[in-house]
C-alpha cells in the first residue's frame, strides 16, 4: 500500500482494506493549483479532508490568497472538508533559522516538508478515528523532491503510528491537469514556493 499508484487504485480492493468503506484520506494541501492536479486523479477513490497547514507561506496576504484559491477548488470537486489549524510564520522561521541563504531544494526545504507533514501526521494521530491514510499534494510539483517528501512522510507516519500514502502526483499528467484546471477555474496561481528567501 505504501507505494500505491493512486491513479490505478482498484476500488474494490481499497474498499476491502478500509473495512468495506471508501478509504478516508487526510491530504496535506499546499495551494489551490496543486490541489487541482491531485484531486483530479484521486477524488473518485477517497473521502478526502484537505489539511491546509503552511506557515512557510509568506507574507500572510500570500498565505490567504492561496487558501482562498484552495476553497474554490474544493467547491469545484464537492464533498471535501477543509481543516485550517492554528499556525504562524514563526513556526517556520524558527525551524529554518540559519539556513536562509541556502538555495531552494536544499536542507531548508527538507525541514519545511518535515514541519508541514509533521503537523498533518499529528492531526491524524489525534483524530485517528476519522482517517485511514495521509498524503500531501507537494509531490505534484516538478520542483519538489518526491522521494525525499515520501521518505519524510513515511518516517513521520511511523513516529505517530499512522499510515502515510506514498505518492508521486506528477504522474498521470498531474501537473498538466493542475495547470489546466487552475486556468479553467480562474484561481490565483503563485509564482514562488512560499518562503521569501533568495532562490
Amino acid at each position: 500500500m505504501s507505494n500505491l499508484d493512486l491513479q490505478s487504485v482498484d476500488g474494490q480492493a481499497e474498499l476491502a482494506k478500509a473495512g468495506g468503506k471508501r478509504p478516508r484520506l487526510l491530504l496535506h494541501t499546499c495551494c489551490g493549483p496543486c490541489a487541482c492536479g491531485v484531486l483530479s486523479n484521486i477524488a473518485p477513490y477517497f473521502d478526502i479532508t484537505a489539511f491546509y497547514y503552511n506557515p512557510n507561506i509568506l507574507p500572510y496576504e500570500e498565505w490567504q490568497k492561496r487558501l482562498d484559491a484552495l476553497k474554490i477548488v474544493l467547491d469545484h470537486f464537492g464533498g471535501i472538508d477543509l481543516v485550517v489549524p492554528e499556525q504562524s510564520e514563526e513556526e517556520f522561521l524558527s525551524r529554518v533559522r540559519g539556513l536562509e541563504a541556502l538555495p531552494e531544494g536544499g536542507a531548508r526545504c527538507g525541514l519545511c516538508f518535515e514541519l508541514r507533514l509533521g503537523a498533518c501526521a499529528k492531526y491524524f494521530e489525534d483524530h485517528r478515528q476519522d482517517f485511514d491514510f495521509f498524503a500531501t499534494t507537494l509531490t505534484v510539483s516538478p520542483h519538489k523532491n518526491a522521494p525525499l517528501i515520501n521518505e519524510i512522510g513515511a518516517r513521520l507516519g511511523a513516529e505517530h503510528g499512522v499510515r502515510y500514502l506514498s505518492s508521486d502526483f506528477k504522474k498521470h499528467d498531474g501537473f498538466l491537469k493542475s495547470t489546466r484546471l487552475s486556468k479553467q477555474l480562474g484561481i490565483y496561481r503563485q509564482n514562488y514556493c512560499g518562503c521569501l528567501f533568495p532562490e
